[in-house]
Parts: structure tokens; C-alpha cells; sequence
């Protein structure tokens, strides 16, 4: 069985491999296939999967390659972890944020839409390459921002796909940590969109625990937002929503505090991964390392291979168990179209992923997923067609952008500055 990763050159991908030796049982990989068009993170990257592979056997090849069709040729498992023009357009972002006054984050806001419009071609591009060489593939989507990249492989591809977030493992590990449970034993009234999500209520082995669960993340708010003012925003949140919040939240019920602190940073978050990475790096290329090293831990992505190959062993073994992910809404959440990502409950099996229907959202949330939703499908149409009005209705309808004007300047400059990764559209 052959197994593509897309971005095979990210310093994530160590922690991918080693998640996969303990499943080969369940998954039997044979052949490892990475993919990036960066050739010298790729050899370090992929020397490391050879040394880990060897190192436990030798129960699968690792092959790297810059060729896309090469990758995904015969594939029945291609995972994309892209990031198109490399860490320094994250910078670019970032940056182009706060000079504009507004959060600049990787995928919240102008961050993820600049994202968006560079990753979404290039994505489509591995999908309609799996049509023609790999169509009974499955396409596993990491690549932020991961809902809207993923609701354009649902509208403009046959090949079955799921978004993918370590976020709803992540909670789900909490609970397992506070409680000592079966990760298996806990279920979530889970509702929104990626990185956009709230949890209504928690369940573990059918017994409702959600005063209970809540109120020891109330206990440990510290934990997930450090500054104080954040943290007084998301903690009254909670308390009157009496549901927990996707961290991400805080961008929007904590927006000044949040830009406030964002400002004050000496460097950006991408400014700090770049730090991480060139350390990380150096220890891939010793030729004695083979293991993910424990540095890899501050890189974030904590329970990606967890997320990754809980997906893969039910699609593989057709389990139909239910796992949080990025689907087609097909009617799950009700008032959003039919062919929206959201991230709900699904049942995955060998057939792909189903939407488990979900109580309809209240107000008090509602009104910001359908604000999202609306900009995030608009964001899908400018980046497909390369179309600058698509692109400035999208912002127009976000709620962290700046205004009819200030949007239409910041569109400019962001676009100017993506010139290279855009391939002509919009211009």
C-alpha cells in the first residue's frame, strides 16, 4: 500500500512517520512516498524516514521526490500538508496584518484568506492528478486553513476527501487526561467550522459529564490562553455559552486583547518557527538520529499523526466509528448548504466521510458561522476563477477586516505581494 505525503519536506512529517509504525497492523503501508518541491528539506526529511523505517525493520520504503504525479501515482492515501511559498508567506501575513492594524494570524482572518488563495490551486492540482493516476485514492487535507481547502476539493473534486485538525483530538485527549477514560469512550456534541468550533456538550461512555469537563477547563484556563485580558474574554464566554471554545475563538470574542498582544511581540509566530525549525533541522540531518527528536514538541501539531491515522485505520478497516473532521455538511448542520465544509461528528468508513446530523446551532453562534461560512465560500470561488471582486466580497463580509476601504487597499498590497504564488490570476 502506498502512502504520499504532500509537503514531505515540513518538519512535521517525522512526527507523521513515527505515528505510523505502531498501526501497520491496521494500515499496512509497504512504500512512503515524499513530496516537496524544496529538494534539500526534503533529503533531511526523508533520510530521517529511512532511518526511522530501518529502525523498526524496515516495514515500509521511503522515496522522496519534487515530481507531483510521481507522488500520488497509484496512492491508495495521499496526505497534504502544503504551505505554498514556504514559511516566509506566513511571515508576509502575519506582518501584512499588523501593519493594516488587524490580526495577523496563519489562518484567522487575513492571514488564512491570503493562505487560502496561494494553497487552494495547488491542492486542486494534486486532487485532479489523483482523478487521472490515483482514483480510488483518499485525500487527507492538514493544509490550513483546512476548511476552506477543503471546501474546495468538495466542490471541484471527485476524489474523496477529508479536512483534517488535531484540535478535536486535542480536546478529546484533555478529557482522557482529566478523567483517565478510553479515548474511545468520549463523545462530542461538536459544532462550527475549522478552527470556528464549539462544544456543546460531553459525553463519555454515554453518561453526560459536561458540567463536569467544563468546569476543570475553567480551572485550567491558564493553560490554553496565558494573557490575562484573553483570558478573562474566552472565560466569560464560556461561562454564558456554557460550552467550550475552539482557542481560536479568541480572535474573535477577545479581538483587541488579542491584536494588543499580537502587537507587542518581537517577532511573529512565523518569525519563532522559523527558529524552531532550523534547529529542528539540523538534528534531522544526524545520520545517529532515528527517532523524532523531543524538540519537535515545540513545533505545535501535538496529536497530528493521532488525527491522522485514527482517520486512516477507519477508512482502511471500514470501521464506521465517529471522528470529528472537515466534511460536506449534507444537511448536518441545519440553514448552511449542502455542499459546505463544516467540522461536525462524522461517520468515516471505507465510502468516505457522513455528516452526523446536529441540533441547529443557536443564535448566540450561529450568527458568526454563517458570517464565516459565507466568507470562506467566497474565498473558495476567488482563489478557483482568480476573480479580485470574489476576492473583495470575501473580506467585505469578514469580521476582522478593515471596512469597504481599508479592504480594498489591503487586497491590493496583498495580492501585489502574492503576486508570485497566484500564477497570473486576478491580475
Amino acid at each position: 500500500m502506498k502512502l504520499a505525503v504532500m509537503g514531505g519536506g515540513s518538519s512535521y512529517s517525522p512526527e507523521l512517520i513515527d505515528g505510523l509504525f505502531p498501526r501497520l497492523d491496521a494500515i499496512p503501508v509497504t512504500e512512503v512516498w515524499m513530496m516537496d518541491p524544496n529538494r534539500e528539506r526534503l533529503e533531511i526529511t526523508a533520510g530521517l524516514a529511512r532511518r526511522m523505517s530501518e529502525s523498526h525493520g524496515s516495514p515500509f520504503s521511503v522515496h522522496a521526490t519534487t515530481d507531483m504525479r510521481e507522488a500520488v501515482k497509484g496512492a491508495k492515501y495521499v496526505v497534504t500538508q502544503l504551505r505554498v511559498g514556504g514559511i516566509q508567506a506566513r511571515i508576509q501575513d502575519e506582518k501584512l496584518g499588523l501593519r493594516h492594524n488587524i490580526v495577523g494570524q496563519e489562518t484567522t482572518g487575513v492571514g488564512g484568506f491570503a493562505c487560502a488563495l496561494r494553497t487552494i490551486p495547488r491542492v486542486l492540482d494534486i486532487a485532479h492528478a489523483m482523478e487521472e493516476l490515483a482514483p480510488g485514492g483518499y485525500l487527507i487535507n492538514f493544509t490550513n486553513p483546512s476548511g476552506i481547502v477543503t471546501e474546495s476539493l468538495i466542490k471541484h473534486s471527485s476524489i474523496k476527501s477529508f479536512g483534517l485538525c488535531n484540535i478535536p483530538v486535542g480536546i478529546i485527549m484533555d478529557v482522557v487526561k482529566q478523567t483517565g477514560c478510553a479515548m474511545e469512550d468520549v463523545a462530542m456534541d461538536y459544532v462550527g467550522l475549522n478552527h470556528l468550533s464549539w462544544v456543546r456538550g460531553f459525553k463519555i461512555a454515554g453518561k453526560d459529564v459536561t458540567d463536569k469537563v467544563l468546569s476543570a477547563f475553567l480551572d485550567n484556563a491558564k493553560e490554553e490562553w496565558e494573557k490575562e485580558d484573553i483570558r478573562e474574554n474566552m472565560v466569560t464566554a464560556i461561562k454564558s455559552l456554557h460550552m467550550f471554545l475552539n482557542g481560536y475563538l479568541q480572535y474573535f470574542y477577545a479581538t483587541d486583547a488579542a491584536l494588543g498582544h499580537l502587537r507587542k511581540r518581537e517577532k511573529t509566530r512565523g518569525e519563532e518557527v522559523v527558529e524552531i525549525e532550523d534547529t529542528l533541522f539540523e538534528k534531522y540531518k544526524q545520520p545517529e538520529l532515528k527517532e523524532k527528536p523531543e524538540e519537535l514538541s515545540k513545533r505545535g501539531g501535538a496529536h497530528y499523526s493521532t488525527a491522522a491515522f485514527y482517520l486512516i485505520d477507519a477508512i482502511e478497516n471500514d470501521r464506521k466509528n465517529t471522528q470529528v473532521i472537515c466534511c460536506k455538511n449534507n444537511g448536518a448542520i441545519p440553514t448552511f448548504d449542502d455542499d459546505a465544509a463544516v467540522e461536525v461528528p462524522a461517520i468515516i468508513g471505507k465510502d468516505g466521510a457522513r455528516a452526523i446530523p446536529q441540533a441547529a446551532p443557536v443564535p448566540a453562534i450561529r450568527g458568526l458561522m454563517q458570517q464565516i461560512k459565507a466568507y470562506e465560500s467566497l474565498t473558495v470561488d476567488a482563489a478557483v476563477r482568480g476573480d479580485r471582486e470574489a476576492a473583495f466580497q470575501a473580506m467585505l463580509i469578514h469580521p476582522l477586516m478593515p471596512g469597504a476601504q481599508g479592504s480594498k487597499a489591503l487586497l491590493d498590497e496583498l495580492l501585489e505581494i502574492n503576486k508570485p504564488h497566484l500564477q497570473g490570476t486576478f491580475f
